[in-house]
């Protein structure tokens, strides 16, 4: 009998349920539901509607049962950083604020009086992102004080739906990395660093691996749906799922430590994969980050803008009555001759009223072409993206020692066509790209380890380039 996994995967922008099966050898899987999602404004704060997002989750579950397609087990994976606060009745204390809110402007001033920025990085091995948990946290304590007294658990996003579902609490490993709260090396909360920043220990407890069971469906979710089924933790950070996807041939080695990845989407995450945490200060310069990943490797990665400053152009002409799709923007980006570059990691693009003024206003302030055009400042923000991919790989040979002859993109930027050609131009490497859907799948691939459909990650990600197709783009050195 035909054995299903369901992943969930929610995203910044929208989500999607998953049915993936094993057959022959090969990943099959169809999709079953999408819903959108977004930050909304509540009580003067960006936030996720996580009451909508959780009703979101059943709904698809639904699905399952309808199509008669009942998973054995499932998972939730989302974004990283992000979390809730529970009071003793289980009750949230405050929003679920996102993280381009600006609650934290300045909470990394207040963490440096406690911890060098020097220090911190070599305790954690996290990159400086504003948006860190150790900000978020600090705001909170800053803030709403009372909410942190009265907190009885801390969850991150997916371990807060897992929760829902189940009734069990767990803290997830890959996600728990991202706070910018735990020891590489231990791979354990740094309760040290905890107790300086006066947080409360209390809510930072054991943790838990990708494939780790979180019990099965609560009995009122389980009517609610028509079936039950286990909870099998996936790397709940998205970005750990897709590095899980990553393709690989047989033959090749089980750290990947010779190859570099895009997860490509609303954010570029671009990196390789270590074995042990670089927490060098050369590392931090570069600002390199250390998350954690499946049996815990290390995603040694950059957080780059990525595809969130072509999708807020997008969505600005729209406004505007210019509804072009990626496909024509794409077209018309690379049809122009501008040769602006801005960059891609500048706070200026992090959540800006228009970013299409913020792409004017940082190549004014540069001095070069500034784009006019929609075409033009597609093209801006395209070529900025490969050169900043360049500028990364660059980075990663002087740090590394190692010499990276290709790169592979997965996530749903791996079907920017344009951009690929862009990137194997700039970066004089052959890239590789998809699967489109890489989060789902890694997801689907940490349920199908822990029920024992393949032997290992490594066989996992030889499935994965079976099973799915792999767009080669080579240098154009004309």
């Amino acid at each position: 009998m035909k054995r299903y996994y369901l992943a969930i995967d929610i995203g910044a922008s929208s989500g999607r349920h998953i049915l993936g099966s094993v057959k022959e050898g090969k990943i099959v899987f169809e999709e079953i539901y999408r819903f959108d999602n977004g930050m909304t404004t509540k009580d003067g704060h960006l936030c996720w509607n996580v009451e909508s997002l959780f009703a979101e989750v059943k709904e698809g579950m639904k699905q399952c049962k309808k199509l008669g397609k009942v998973p054995v087990t499932m998972g939730i994976d989302t974004w990283a950083v992000d979390f809730v606060l529970l009071d003793e009745e289980n009750r949230m204390l405050g929003n679920a604020v996102a993280y381009r809110d600006d609650r934290t402007k300045g909470a990394d001033d207040k963490v440096y009086k406690i911890i060098s920025s020097e220090d911190l990085y070599v305790r954690t091995g996290i990159q400086k992102q504003i948006f860190n948990t150790i900000y978020q946290l600090t705001a909170v304590k800053e803030e709403t004080p009372e909410h942190l007294e009265k907190a009885d658990s801390f969850l991150m996003i997916p371990d807060y739906f897992h929760y829902l579902l189940t009734g069990v609490k767990t803290q997830e490993y890959t996600n728990a990395t991202t706070t910018q709260l735990m020891n590489p090396e231990t791979g354990n909360w740094d309760y040290e660093l905890i107790g300086k920043l006066g947080l409360p220990e209390r809510l930072f407890g054991q943790l838990s691996m990708p494939g780790t069971s979180a019990g099965t469906l609560k009995p009122e979710i389980e009517t609610e749906l028509g079936f039950s089924c286990k909870v099998v933790l996936p790397a709940t950070h998205d970005t750990g799922s897709a590095v899980m996807a990553v393709p690989v041939t047989e033959g090749r080695g089980n750290s990947m430590e010779d190859i570099l990845y895009i997860s490509s989407g609303t954010w570029s995450l671009m990196g390789t994969e270590l074995e042990k945490a670089d927490c060098s200060m050369e590392s931090m310069k570069a600002n390199f980050t250390n998350e954690g990943g499946y049996d815990l490797r290390f995603r040694y990665l950059k957080n780059i803008m990525g595809l969130w400053m072509i999708q807020s152009v997008r969505k600005e002409f729209a406004d505007e009555g210019q509804d072009y799709s990626f496909a024509r923007l794409c077209k018309m980006a690379s049809e122009e001759t501008i040769t602006s570059i801005v960059d891609c990691n500048d706070s200026t693009f992090l959540a800006p009223e228009s970013m299409v003024k913020a792409v004017r206003d940082f190549c004014r302030r540069s001095g070069v072409q500034v784009p006019e055009t929609a075409g033009e400042v597609a093209a801006v923000i395209y070529n900025s993206l490969a050169a900043c991919y360049k500028n990364t790989v660059d980075e990663l040979e002087a740090i590394t020692g190692k010499a990276y002859s290709s790169l592979y993109v997965v996530g749903g930027g791996s079907n920017a066509e344009y951009l690929n050609q862009l990137t194997a131009n700039s970066t004089g490497r052959t890239v590789y790209a998809g699967p489109g859907e890489a989060t789902a799948i890694g997801n689907l691939l940490a349920q199908m380890l822990a029920a024992g459909e393949f032997e290992d990650l490594k066989s996992a990600r030889e499935a994965v380039y079976r099973s799915f197709a792999i767009t080669a783009y080579k240098p154009d050195h004309n």
